[in-house]
């Protein structure tokens, strides 16, 4: 297995030999699968379970370098994406699950085939690898203009929040009660929260910011009201909760702060 190179690099890296078959290093599988054991029993052990042959399944690499631990040096495996499959299931976990699925989506991508170009004439295996390579770039260009794009539409998207929070905070309110009552519906569409549950919160935010009762200030405009002899269709319309805060500018102002505020949090 010899003339590796990447073809996929998510869980866990994935390699395709000059003849078209598909690998994975042990040590990959063996971090990405959150092994606890050491790679060497590990690995040894699946082996075992899958009836994998030597050259055949997988291969023993030669000797790559001193084991940092002390004793005999460590060697690392090439095994076939089936066998590597195979031993992820046998984890018996979550994770064993997710890796096997991603080989398997992985097998799913390339099941159309691959040449042996080994097996090409020397021309034809040059002219393989030019249209690869322009493949590969064209590929990478559409990759990079996709990004591209997403970039600007992320981009769009965050003027247009900045645009709508600015059109909230310094948009003069013409009719208040009226402006107000739709800005209010509109959170709740945006919410899901009910329109008079949500109405009920922005009072009651209002009440402890401005340290007031709105039904004490309604019962008391309600007396006067009466005792100044209005009728009860007046004293009705007048002594509303927003007609109350309507009516007293410093409540007015903290109220529709208080509107504004969660304006630019569900419709932002």
């Amino acid at each position: 297995m010899n003339d590796l190179r990447i073809i996929e690099n998510d869980l866990v890296p994935v390699y395709e030999t000059d003849k078209g078959v598909k690998v994975v290093y042990g040590k990959d599988l063996h971090k990405s699968l959150e092994v606890k054991t050491d790679f060497s029993t590990w690995v040894k052990r699946r082996f075992s379970e899958c009836d994998a042959e030597e050259n055949k399944e997988f291969e023993l690499l030669p000797i790559f370098g001193e084991n940092p631990m002390g004793g005999r040096p460590q060697t690392e495996y090439i095994i076939k994406l089936d066998t590597a499959k195979e031993m992820a299931m046998l984890e018996r976990n979550d994770k064993g699950k997710q890796v096997r699925k991603y080989f398997i989506a992985v097998e799913e991508k390339y099941k159309q085939g691959v040449v042996d170009r080994s097996q090409l004439s020397p021309q034809l295996q040059s002219l393989y690898g030019l249209i690869e390579t322009q493949a590969r770039q064209e590929l990478e260009q559409k990759r990079i203009a996709e990004e591209q794009k997403k970039q600007s539409e992320q981009i769009q998207k965050v003027e247009d929040t900045v645009t709508t929070i600015k059109e909230i905070l310094t948009e003069p309110i013409g009719d208040w009660k009226a402006e107000i009552n739709s800005r209010v519906r509109e959170i709740s569409i945006k919410s899901g929260v009910d329109y008079q549950t949500l109405y009920g919160q922005l009072y009651g935010e209002l009440e402890t910011t401005a340290h007031c009762s709105l039904k004490r200030l309604q019962d008391n405009k309600k007396a006067r009201m009466e005792k100044a002899g209005n009728t009860k269709t007046a004293i009705k319309d007048a002594t509303t909760k927003i007609a109350i805060i309507f009516e007293k500018p410093q409540l007015k102002a903290i109220f529709e702060n208080i509107v504004k505020r969660y304006a630019m949090k569900y419709c932002a």
